[in-house]
């Protein structure tokens, strides 16, 4: 009987997991009003990409690692005045990406009620790219396998590279 109780308890324990794994689409469904329409890890990487690259996360989590001459605009320090001065052309492409595209929304979201145009959310963020297999950059401008991985929670999305909390 026991052994049964037990063996019960844990099919429904692997149910019960199995089944609160969002997928990705569903996670930022869940937090995201999609007004910012995606670009996708594979796009922006196109060599004729002229897309002005602004990273939404944390100053520490930039330092880890951030894609290649992406600029810091971060995301509780985010400026609009001091970002407008990095933009000339409000038809800029712009795309914004964080760990996951949350963060890069809300900064997308201020930046297209400030007049841009051209504004786009970086799908999956940091995390699709480096698991898409593109190099990331440390703080001294080398590539990287350390990836912020913001919270142990969120991790879970980053399937690349080595994770890093601090």
């Amino acid at each position: 009987m026991k052994k049964t109780l037990i063996v019960i308890s844990a099919f429904f324990l692997v149910i019960q997991v199995g089944f609160s794994q969002d997928s990705l689409s569903e996670l930022l469904a869940k937090h995201n009003t999609h007004k910012i329409p995606y670009i996708s890890a594979e796009e922006l990487a196109m060599p004729n990409t002229q897309a002005l690259i602004l990273d939404a996360r944390e100053f520490q989590e930039y330092q880890v690692s951030h894609i290649k001459d992406a600029v810091f605009v971060g995301y509780n320090t985010f400026n609009l005045e001091q970002t407008a001065l990095l933009i000339n052309n409000k038809q800029q492409p712009i795309v914004v990406y964080c760990s996951l595209g949350i963060r890069s929304e809300t900064i997308s979201n201020h930046l297209l009620k400030a007049g841009y145009t051209n504004v786009y959310n970086l799908y999956g963020g940091i995390f699709e790219w480096v698991n898409n297999g593109f190099d990331v950059y440390d703080s001294k401008g080398y590539k990287t396998n350390n990836i912020h991985a913001f919270s142990p929670e969120w991790s879970k999305w980053l399937k690349k590279g080595n994770k890093v909390f601090n």
